[in-house]
């Protein structure tokens, strides 16, 4: 078991779902039950999945947890070039670094997960 705060992941996934509540609060309304529930959903499952892993007795157990938070990683990227595209994202600055710390953190989990086989 490891102390998943010391992760350089787990941060990383914090800061991602920081800055991604931050984000959807210029979202509309009408958004609120559509990708504003399901953005907020899959930025928490990044740093909730790398946390759960880290509690697991096996590695394979643990590799498993970080292959569902780099799913999330993409899942969030993929509605959050959706919103940006139907014009829901206002501040392309916010959009370009959630985007570049999203691709970073991808990157960080699957070379985290080579180490682990």
């Amino acid at each position: 078991m490891q102390d998943y705060t010391k992760l350089d992941i787990w941060k990383a996934a914090i800061e991602i779902g920081e800055l991604t509540y931050k984000l959807l609060q210029t979202f509309p309304k009408t958004e609120q039950y559509g990708l504003v529930s399901q953005m907020q959903r899959a930025s928490v499952s990044i740093s909730s999945n790398i946390a759960e892993g880290s509690s697991r007795r096996s590695k394979p157990d643990f590799i498993r947890f970080l292959e569902i938070s780099l799913g999330s990683c993409f899942e969030i990227e993929s509605q959050l070039i959706l919103s940006e595209k139907i014009g829901l994202i206002k501040d392309k600055e916010q959009y370009g670094l959630l985007l570049s710390k999203l691709q970073s953190e991808r990157k960080m989990i699957y070379n985290f997960i080579q180490r682990l086989y």
